[in-house]
């Protein structure tokens, strides 16, 4: 009984920790990076939840896990800054702001579809905004607070296999 008590602390403390090194985490990332199987993750994280260790963010056909130290604002941007393109196009507007479509495309290299959906969804989650007339431009909407993410949970920004497999179908 009291083993049991022990894999179970265990198992939790791997989520948490998992969860705290790297804020806003998918399900499909926990999985491969604990090695839990579906139902024992599922479990775990609804304890974790139930007890207000982690908060989860539930979007159609997106769930992000985060500790519950994190503020809302840094998980509004953070769930947008674990894309590569969305960072990107933030880090170049952190020095450019405001700027126009072909300045972000020529930066960040990526095709401009890909530029146009990031920055579609960076709108939308109001991260960004588009001043009309000649050109759109298109500013931060708080520097302040994307410089602070995007340096505080940098390490977190390096899940190049989950990078990779998005832009790729992305791209497709």
């Amino acid at each position: 009984m009291m083993e049991q008590a022990v894999r179970i602390i265990d198992t939790r403390t791997i989520l948490l920790r998992s969860i705290e090194e790297s804020p806003g985490i998918r399900y499909r990332e926990l999985l491969r990076t604990t090695g839990l199987v579906k139902g024992v993750l599922s479990y775990h994280l609804a304890a974790l939840e139930k007890s207000d260790v982690i908060k989860v963010d539930r979007k159609p056909g997106t769930t992000r896990y985060y500790p519950v130290t994190i503020s809302e604002k840094e998980s509004d941007i953070l769930k947008y800054v674990r894309h590569k393109p969305a960072r990107q196009i933030m880090l170049f507007m952190l020095e450019h702001d405001p700027c126009t479509f072909n300045q972000i495309v020529d930066d960040i290299r990526k095709a401009p579809s890909t530029v146009s959906l990031h920055l579609r969804r960076l709108r939308e989650g109001g991260v960004i905004t588009v001043r009309y007339g000649e050109y759109q431009l298109y500013s931060l909407t708080n520097k302040d607070i994307i410089f602070d993410v995007l340096a505080k949970y940098k390490a977190s920004f390096t899940d190049k296999v989950v990078d990779s497999y998005s832009e790729m179908m992305e791209e497709l």
